[in-house]
């Protein structure tokens, strides 16, 4: 029990010494870092092995009596989620803190920077390990203040500081949300421990009334959305995500830290929350439309960049968005396995971004750029591989699920969910490849058939494996798919509106590859500019803000003045 404390323990202790003693000891400063966060890496690695064996661990600190109803209670709740969020937490912060040393080195703010590190980590590890809403929202707020200081970290850079700010005024609006939420989880359940908290809000259904009783909410519902809004602004989902792609002015293990870690925060505290989710299906419904939207807009805002570090952040904020989707299916265990895989991508691939600046201001070099070899890609052979494979994507998907690993797809609605996710996913794969010039056209095809069943197999493992290792408890995690199921119209429009995106898609590229116009292309053209205009700003979502907030910074001044 006392492993647990020490993976906290050590980030928090090194922070402290290098606030304290870092400029008395400048050389000994990042030793100090490093080794506590390697340290707290190792402890976590074999907390997770042994939650995985021998099963969860619940410490109390205070009270130390554990029949005592205080409303302030302080420990740890170290599960299977909380296990491998810790390790992911570990790793990135190591891998941060070591590329830090030279990164910054020579900087005044050095030793700050390292304190800053290792407190932020501490914050973090805390946050995911809170065994109730008041020590999670007492963290989430405490993450909110670091996260404000290490991106104001060069004091002398305006832009940067201004940006902070509005990173921190944005948290505001999502943690008094979360506040509220909470208030009202205490006044209609008496209590905010986790599994006290869902059981409470199974048995004793409570409603909510309204404007005089003229209008009734459950109370599960009113919560669950409440702490949701909480989760948008953390997780930069729509409309409450014009902080991130504006927050690149900071040193670059800040950007990664951020986008490989904190933006996590989120998707977990739906996991953490999910059986209290699956109480409103209506809520669900509701993060699967906000993660959508999210995903749409962050995706299509990526492409009209053209700066690195602004194009990695929009990408973070449509995965974001995938993985509060993936929430809103009730593919919570999904969700986990996304925040993973795109922890450590995005990570290395910020910490790469200098490199990436440095390469992209050398003259390009295209090998095999003659016209015969630009044409092999639209050999209709990789066309007809193409457009066949991501038809048959889902009947493949579903012999794979049905005959080789025997899952039920007529009572596993995951399935359903996993089979779009992939046939998603398989098409940008293969409209990917179709587009490579230098390549002979039956190796591009044989990439795409190797993609396919790669893709298929990984989303099968994300689901049957990383379902069943973090809600082994039978029937838990098909009670979550079942709680979030769409109405069968919905899904249907869904997938045929995928369908004839794709098929149109697939014939557009073809035809453009050939030289050829295709009968809309003028209004396509059009089209196009009026998006990259709104692209280019932002939907104009953040002067609709900056208009917002001048409007009520003058009426305030008005009854200032008045009164």
């Amino acid at each position: 029990m006392t492993i647990p404390i020490l993976i906290l323990f050590f980030p928090l202790l090194a922070g402290i010494l290098i606030a304290v003693f870092g400029k008395c000891m400048p050389s000994h400063v990042v030793r100090v870092g490093v080794i506590a966060t390697v340290t707290s890496f190792f402890l976590s690695a074999w907390t997770l092995y042994y939650i995985s064996t021998e099963g969860p661990i619940h410490v109390m600190l205070w009270p130390l009596n554990p029949e005592d109803t205080s409303l302030l209670k302080v420990g740890m709740l170290i599960d299977r989620l909380t296990a491998i969020m810790m390790v992911l937490i570990t790793s990135v912060s190591t891998v941060i803190h070591v590329y830090s040393i030279r990164y910054l080195e020579g900087d005044s703010g050095y030793a700050r920077f390292f304190a800053l590190l290792s407190f932020m980590t501490f914050v973090i590890l805390s946050l995911v390990s809170s065994p109730n809403l008041f020590m999670l929202f007492v963290f989430w707020q405490l993450l909110s203040w670091a996260l404000y200081l290490i991106l104001a970290f060069n004091f002398s850079n305006r832009p940067a500081c201004q940006n902070a700010f509005k990173t921190f005024f944005v948290h505001r609006v999502g943690d008094v949300s979360f506040l509220c939420g909470i208030f009202l989880a205490y006044k209609y359940f008496g209590t905010l421990e986790f599994a006290e908290l869902f059981k409470a809000a199974a048995e004793q259904p409570q409603v909510i009334s309204l404007f005089s009783g003229m209008f009734d909410i459950s109370a599960v519902t009113a919560i669950a959305l409440l702490i949701f809004v909480g989760a948008m602004a953390k997780s930069s989902q729509f409309p409450l995500h014009v902080w991130l792609p504006d927050t690149m002015d900071s040193p670059t293990p800040v950007s990664a830290l951020m986008h490989a870690g904190i933006v996590n925060a989120g998707g977990f505290l739906l996991n953490r929350l999910a059986p209290f989710y699956t109480l409103s299906p209506n809520t669900l419904h509701v993060i699967f439309v906000i993660g959508v939207l999210t995903v749409l807009m962050g995706a299509s805002m990526m492409l009209a960049q053209n700066d690195i570090k602004k194009t990695l952040g929009f990408s973070t904020m449509g995965q974001m968005g995938y993985m509060i989707m993936e929430c809103g299916l009730g593919a919570f265990a999904l969700a986990i396995f996304h925040l993973i895989a795109h922890g450590f991508f995005k990570a290395s691939l910020f910490l790469g971004a200098g490199q990436g600046i440095h390469a992209s201001r050398e003259e390009p070099k295209f090998p095999g750029s003659s016209e015969h070899e630009s044409q092999k890609s639209s050999n209709t052979l990789t066309f007809v591989t193409g457009l066949i494979l991501t038809l048959v994507m889902p009947l493949v998907i579903l012999m794979v699920a049905h005959g080789m690993l025997d899952i039920p797809l007529q009572d596993a609605h995951g399935a359903v969910i996993l089979l779009f996710f992939a046939w998603v996913t398989a098409s940008q794969v293969m409209f990917s490849l179709y587009r490579l010039h230098a390549v002979a056209s039956w190796k591009v095809a044989g990439a795409m058939i190797f993609s396919l069943f790669l893709i298929g197999f990984v989303y099968l493992w994300a689901a049957e494996i990383f379902t069943h290792f973090l809600y082994p408890e039978p029937g838990v995690s098909d009670g979550f798919f079942v709680a979030a199921a769409l109405n069968p119209r919905v899904f249907d429009m869904l997938i045929l509106l995928s369908t004839m995106l794709i098929i149109i898609s697939w014939i557009s590229v073809y035809k453009q590859s050939k030289g050829k116009k295709i009968f809309i292309t003028n209004w396509v053209s059009l089209f196009r500019k009026q998006l990259y205009i709104l692209l280019i700003n932002r939907f104009y979502v953040d002067l609709v803000y900056v208009r917002w907030s001048n409007n009520l910074l003058r009426l305030a001044q008005k009854v200032a003045h008045r009164f």
